[in-house]
């Protein structure tokens, strides 16, 4: 889906994360022509570091054969939640966002902080049965089953740069799923942003040609 030429970004209040002074885009573009992304180093690698020695391994979970990545110590230490929501942040900094979409459960979590973040609307993506109102849905595959996802109808409007957020970037289904959505409601992608990447999983390309941000690569 094509994305319109950007518009002035929207008024509001000063922004609580400044980005680096020496901070350098990549070279090129986006695939799609869009905005490059940043380096995955725009933060201290030490802190992503610091980040990763919280996410926790647990075995056989949520079915055996899965190393499941757990994130809640990583929630539980102020440094790091704030490392993240920042990293996430900076990248998007300057950038017209009119909605960030979060994906239950997870991505409510650092969805709605960076919401608050980059002056955005948050719209949540919940499992069938959530949502009080009228929804739009769709269904999709995961690694581990088949999936539906919901979202209010009216929550975007025509022509609304939208950004994706979950916790963790497996095969890209969920989240192809949730473009889907913003799609159907005529808005548009311009990224996805995610705490944890499984790289082996190829979820990135997925989701290509449009803009992917990760902290944490595995």
């Amino acid at each position: 889906m094509a994305i319109p030429k950007r518009r002035k970004v929207k008024a509001g209040p000063t922004k609580t994360v400044q980005p680096s002074p020496t901070r350098q885009r990549s070279a090129g573009g986006a695939p799609d022509g869009g905005v490059a992304s940043w380096p995955l180093d725009a933060q201290p690698a030490g802190s992503f570091d610091f980040c990763r020695s919280l996410v926790r391994n647990v075995p056989d979970f949520p079915s055996k054969g899965i190393l499941f990545k757990d994130i809640t110590p990583l929630l539980a230490n102020p440094k790091a939640l704030h490392i993240v929501l920042d990293g996430i942040a900076e990248r998007f900094i300057g950038e017209h966002v009119d909605a960030i979409v979060g994906i239950e459960a997870r991505g409510f979590i650092f969805g709605g902080a960076l919401a608050a973040r980059l002056n955005a609307s948050f719209v949540p993506v919940r499992k069938p049965g959530k949502l009080p109102a009228a929804v739009d849905r769709v269904e999709f595959h995961t690694e581990y089953s088949r999936e539906a996802l919901e979202m209010h109808k009216g929550s975007l409007h025509e022509g609304d740069r939208v950004v994706i957020v979950d916790d963790v970037l497996a095969t890209g289904g969920t989240a192809n799923a949730a473009a889907s959505l913003v799609h159907g409601q005529g808005a548009y992608v311009i990224g996805y942003a995610f705490v944890i990447e499984l790289s082996t999983l190829s979820g990135r390309e997925r989701l290509l040609p449009t803009r992917v941000e990760s902290c944490i690569v595995y």
